[in-house]
């Protein structure tokens, strides 16, 4: 993925998940109840659940558990997290949507 596409309304740097990044991926996280993006290079074998959780510690997200949340790829739910987020259907370049799972009251 470019430089251009990963600084595309995202934070500035990139998440790193694992430890070999020689055969990674990068994706986009969204969270739109913060008006966020965050670009997140995962080395081969990522769990979504994995990715979930480095991505709610760099939102800053400590008030909730992870699964309170739930992860979207291409609209649709990633309903098991324990696949790597390539067999999930990633690519690079992909962006998964991270949103509570239950509605909250806008204040």
């Amino acid at each position: 993925m470019s430089a251009a596409v990963n600084a595309l309304r995202a934070r500035p740097g990139i998440v790193a998940v694992g430890t070999d990044l020689s055969h990674a991926i990068t994706v986009r996280v969204q969270m739109p109840e913060l008006w966020q993006t965050i670009a997140m290079k995962l080395a081969e074998g990522t769990t979504v659940l994995a990715m979930k959780k480095a991505a709610l510690e760099a939102f800053g997200e400590h008030a909730h558990a992870a699964d309170e949340f739930v992860v979207k790829l291409r609209g649709w739910e990633v309903h098991e997290e324990a696949l790597p987020v390539t067999t999930a259907g990633a690519k690079e370049g992909s962006t998964f949507l991270l949103s509570y799972r239950q509605r909250r009251p806008v204040r």
